[in-house]
């Protein structure tokens, strides 16, 4: 995104300031402009304390939620036209049961960033090959935008690691569809006012996950965006899509063609 950012024409050029939130990041494919690490690590707090992974992790996000005052002047380094990108930890608990990123958005919130964030929430394009793993992919997508309430985006990452035929044809059809596929795969039918065997193992939970499928088709409540970081286009996708959530670029200036100034501006006629 950085290098694709900089590389644009017109009032969607700009520099994308990348920073680091995961207290358990080990390696970058960039440089942070700023590092939670600075502050607390989870290795560190799992040497001192005796935690595992997870726990030394929620105690890190919670050692922020105390010390915000240090995130509070990091971004206030930063000029309010800058666009930046904070790399936040991939455990979703964090954001479904654990109120520790609600926390520091709700504070964010007062510092004056309301209505200039939003959420883009990544989901591995695995997901999309099997359907228990599309709905829990779906359901967290839905969880964490309910929590975080935030304009919220959902892309599938890693899009350059699948067939894109398959991408598209999942991402073509409602969940209530992929459903009957399975259903159908399972029991021999498609048809969606079939139902399984009532002495179907499972049937109950057939019929939930049935349920769950419609309410999401229903209400269109979660959408997602593919990505392959080797396609410009798709790239490019992505980040209109996330401009287009807080109107990035409303108030800025419209640039004209820049000119030589020995070049002659031709007439209107020509």
């Amino acid at each position: 995104m950085q290098e694709h950012a900089a590389s644009l024409g017109g009032t969607r050029k700009r520099t994308i300031h990348v920073a680091n939130l995961d207290p358990a990041a080990e390696n970058f494919q960039y440089t942070p402009v700023f590092d939670v690490r600075d502050l607390v690590s989870v290795p560190e707090v799992m040497e001192e304390l005796g935690l595992g992974p997870n726990g030394a992790l929620v105690y890190c996000m919670e050692y922020l939620t105390e010390n915000l005052d240090w995130l509070r002047d990091e971004l206030e380094s930063f000029e309010d036209d800058e666009y930046l990108l904070l790399d936040c930890p991939g455990q979703v608990e964090l954001y479904t049961h654990v109120p520790v990123m609600r926390s520091i958005l709700d504070s964010m919130r007062v510092w004056g960033y309301d209505g200039n964030m939003v959420s883009v929430f990544c989901v591995d394009s695995a997901f999309l090959v099997d359907l228990p793993k599309f709905l829990s992919g779906s359901l967290l997508s839905l969880s964490a935008m309910i929590a975080l309430e935030l304009p919220h985006v959902n892309v599938l990452t890693k899009g350059d690691l699948m067939p894109e035929s398959d991408i598209e044809n999942v991402l073509s059809q409602s969940a209530s569809q992929l459903w009957y596929r399975e259903q159908d795969r399972r029991y021999g039918f498609f048809e969606s006012d079939q139902a399984p065997p009532p002495n179907q193992a499972g049937h109950r939970r057939d019929r939930l996950t049935d349920a769950i499928c419609q309410l999401l088709d229903d209400y269109s409540m979660v959408s997602f965006i593919p990505l392959n970081i080797r396609d410009e286009d798709s790239i490019d996708h992505v980040l209109a899509t996330v401009d287009h959530a807080i109107q990035y670029g409303e108030d800025l200036d419209v640039r004209g063609a820049d000119f030589d100034d020995a070049q002659e501006v031709p007439d209107s006629d020509e």
